[in-house]
């Protein structure tokens, strides 16, 4: 696949704590003639300006993301209580099935014959926009079905986010980061449903870097269709799954040719 742009997918942010001294144990030793009671005061503890929806780790992976929560309204969603929280219906299943039907003929990849890649670039961008200013951002995180593939939905749409939630398989809570397939997913906007797949480098654990590919679906309406951003997601899916044969193919080979 033609590479557009390089990714990091492992984020993360950092903070430092200043020490400080607790106030029993100051006012305990400057004012020796008050009672021993006052040294039982609680240390006083900072808590950030967090609310549901404004979360600082998760505004910067959305950041990453190219979107800016700038109402500071933005809730991850990865189980049915997240839904509760962002104030949205659980869904009627918590296992949905999603027959796409025809609808992986309207989502055309980048760079092929039905979608350039400037068409798809300039629709992204105007997306990532928009949802920036959106007065909520609902998104949906999980493993597309059957897979280990994680998928990020960001949209303002929070009338589909429920049921996106059902279609995803769950997987286990960490903390925000980028995912190998990101949606973006816009309503009250002029349609448009698109694909691209472009190869990166993931930094390992070890600080080794290692070439993965990485999905972005669009999909913006009026009212977008859930099974347009499940089709997106499905052929998102099996391009990373043909890039990985690809990647591990070639090695192989020139393992062998190594070899000879």
């Amino acid at each position: 696949m033609n590479a557009a742009a390089t990714r990091t997918l492992a984020r993360g942010v950092t903070a430092t704590r200043k020490a400080y001294r607790p106030f029993s144990a100051t006012v305990a030793q400057t004012t020796p003639g008050l009672p021993e009671s006052i040294t039982r005061v609680g240390d006083p503890l900072a808590f950030p300006n967090e609310y549901p929806g404004q979360n600082y780790v998760f505004n910067w992976c959305l950041n990453a993301d190219g979107v800016t929560p700038l109402k500071k309204s933005a809730f991850r969603i990865t189980k049915p209580l997240d839904l509760m929280v962002a104030g949205l219906t659980l869904p009627k299943t918590s296992s949905l099935k999603v027959d796409v039907g025809g609808e992986r003929k309207k989502v055309p990849e980048a760079g092929s014959d039905a979608l350039d890649f400037d068409a798809f670039d300039e629709a992204l961008q105007s997306t990532k926009d928009k949802l920036s200013l959106s007065d909520s951002l609902y998104c949906p995180e999980g493993y597309a079905p059957g897979t280990r593939t994680g998928v990020r939905i960001i949209s303002n749409a929070g009338a589909i986010a429920p049921d996106l939630l059902a279609y995803l398989d769950r997987a286990p809570k960490k903390d925000p980061r980028g995912q190998p397939v990101t949606c973006y997913v816009l309503s009250g906007a002029a349609e448009f449903s698109g694909y691209a797949i472009e190869e990166t480098e993931e930094r390992m654990e070890d600080g080794s870097r290692m070439v993965v590919s990485v999905a972005t679906v669009v999909v913006s309406g009026e009212k977008p269709s859930l099974k347009r951003v499940v089709a997106g997601i499905e052929l998102s899916v099996e391009g990373l799954e043909a890039d990985a044969r690809e990647r591990a193919e070639k090695k192989a080979a020139d393992e062998e040719k190594k070899a000879v």
